[in-house]
């Protein structure tokens, strides 16, 4: 059947890229794996020769109904389901271990499936992803580099990320206007290791990158914090008062948060 992307969908159409990307999840032969919009079932074919099982996760109704062709059920389970909806812990309670994730990510709802899955990280093992490459270098980025932000710092605080490989647009169809990059990111989230509070962390992060052209102090201040905690807060954590966050790593900001009142006192 001729297969067509109603959904902003690129399908993958390299060959060698395929077995690069099931190769990058290690040994497969005892673990479930979840697959994200498997799409054409490129992927899934790689997938299911490695895989003790395969949970293919697809939206569209006419592909999820063109790889039950595909893959009759055995090692793939082809839910028919909005990821952003999909159950990862009631899929790891039935395969009794975390699961791997593998998905060629939907530009539009990239972010939200990040979010989906650090929601979901005790029951996940680790994953590789495909993005456009300028979100892999954002998500994948070091402390004082042009790309590391919110991003960054939301990604690793759940566990270290890194790119792995770029593809160029000729390896889909239909070829997209970006590049793609694959990247692995493995659930060890810092939150306990660093001492700080994930529901007041985050938001706490946001603030302060939430102008990348200001210093810290002005993201602070814009927050709702004195002038006279914000220097208190710089001292004690030993940064510099005329520092952007970009440049601080976690460890760094995690300090710093400790250093400031639980909430800015104007409500931020």
């Amino acid at each position: 059947m001729p297969v067509k992307p109603r959904l902003g969908q690129n399908f993958l159409d390299d060959a060698q890229a395929v077995q690069r990307i099931a190769a990058s999840l290690g040994d497969l032969t005892a673990r479930t794996l979840v697959e994200i919009g498997p799409g054409a079932g490129a992927i899934t074919g790689a997938l299911a020769k490695r895989a003790a099982r395969v949970l293919a996760v697809e939206l569209d109704h006419d592909l999820a109904a063109h790889l039950r062709t595909q893959f009759p059920s055995g090692r793939v389970t082809v839910i028919e389901q909005d990821v952003l909806h999909f159950d990862f812990a009631l899929a790891s309670v039935a395969a009794s271990q975390r699961l791997c994730v593998v998905g060629n990510l939907p530009y539009y709802i990239t972010s939200q499936i990040l979010l989906k899955l650090a929601e979901n990280h005790e029951y996940l093992d680790r994953a590789i992803l495909m993005v456009q490459r300028e979100v892999a270098d954002r998500i994948t980025a070091a402390p004082g580099s042009r790309d590391y932000g919110l991003l960054s710092v939301t990604v690793q605080m759940y566990g270290p990320a890194e790119n792995l490989f770029t593809l160029p647009p000729s390896s889909f169809s239909p070829p997209p206007d970006v590049h793609s990059t694959v990247f692995r990111w493995r659930f060890a989230p810092r939150f306990e290791e660093l001492g700080v509070d994930k529901s007041s962390f985050l938001p706490f992060v946001r603030k302060v990158f939430a102008q990348k052209r200001k210093t810290l102090s002005n993201n602070l201040r814009a927050a709702g914090y004195t002038t006279a905690q914000i220097d208190s807060a710089l001292i004690d954590a030993s940064i510099d008062p005329h520092a952007r966050a970009e440049a601080l790593p976690m460890e760094t900001l995690a300090t710093l948060w400790k250093n400031l009142p639980p909430s800015p006192p104007f409500g931020g």
